[in-house]
């Protein structure tokens, strides 16, 4: 009898099934993920966040897909899962991926659908400036060194941000787009940083209209081309940030200057956040925080005393 032509047969390793898990995202990303299906490229790959860029008809928009334990960026879907269940195992840098219909899908391998969705925009106001200028106080004794320290710009950047004076603040915002190394360049963290403190905490204290008029022309100057002179995800980022939308936890030291929660816990979890890109974000807040004062601090009556 001849032995079944089968039986010997080997066969190759089965597929690992996709692994399907809910999330919860970011209304920042809510026009990407609840229009229809795009295609879309993992770009980078960790163990506790899969990057993934998505071509627009203007720019790239960058999806950052975390772990429940992670950092939370403004343009983040969270997933049901911590780092160490390694929801991101087999995923490579180049696989193909889908976002939108309400869900992501990454190659054969991970499959997210949205459950519930997060506001990235801190509410904070209204504020008195005494308790602005208390709060700046506390965070810059918790601001130590950061990416650009002693480079000139960001001195000639945080003085034209207090004095009001836009062609120089913007000039010096240009000079430090894209200035570092790295996935979200310092000058970039920097950047977010001034823009929401200048557009929320501005927006929150009497009379800081000028604050977040500020942070108006500085949003466009950083943004318009920015995938063009820095990286995708920081272009993505600074976007966000002139919309007012902050990561978790750069939301939680907004809220600890505002008196809402303890600020000395959050800021300290800013700045341990990877190498210097918290520490720069929370250089960026500082400098926001003393410009809002200055643009929002009542003038002196010239008039008053003066001799009929």
């Amino acid at each position: 009898m001849k032995a079944s032509t089968t039986a010997g047969r080997r066969r190759g390793p089965r597929a690992a099934p996709a692994l399907s898990l809910p999330g919860a995202a970011s209304l920042g990303v809510r026009a990407v993920l609840g229009g229809p299906r795009r295609a879309a490229r993992a770009v980078a790959v960790f163990p506790s966040a899969a990057y993934l860029r998505i071509d627009g008809p203007a720019e790239p928009i960058i999806l950052a897909l975390v772990t429940s334990d992670a950092v939370r960026p403004p343009n983040a879907v969270v997933l049901a899962a911590p780092a160490r269940q390694e929801p991101f195992r087999g995923v490579r840098e180049g696989d193909v991926a889908f976002a939108g219909d309400g869900g992501v899908e990454v190659a054969t391998r991970l499959r997210v659908r949205i459950r519930r969705w997060w506001d990235p925009t801190p509410v904070l106001g209204p504020l008195s400036l005494a308790r602005l200028a208390h709060g700046a106080h506390a965070l810059g004794e918790l601001t130590g060194p950061w990416g650009l320290s002693g480079h000139p710009v960001p001195g000639v950047l945080a003085d034209s941000c207090a004095d009001g004076d836009l062609a120089h603040a913007v000039d010096a915002a240009e000079r430090i787009v894209g200035l570092g190394p790295g996935l979200t360049p310092s000058g970039d963290d920097a950047l977010a940083g001034l823009l929401l403190a200048l557009r929320l905490l501005g927006g929150a204290v009497p009379g800081g209209g000028r604050a977040v008029w500020l942070a108006d022309w500085l949003g466009a100057a950083v943004t318009a081309y920015a995938c063009e002179r820095t990286t995708a995800l920081a272009a993505t980022l600074l976007q966000c940030a002139a919309r007012g939308q902050a990561s978790m936890e750069t939301a939680a030291v907004l809220r600890g200057i505002a008196g809402q929660e303890p600020l000395v816990p959050a800021a300290r979890r800013l700045v341990d956040i990877s190498h210097t890109s918290g520490a720069d974000v929370a250089w960026g807040l500082l400098t926001g925080c003393r410009a809002a004062l200055a643009l929002s601090a009542p003038k002196p009556d010239t008039d008053r005393g003066q001799a009929r």
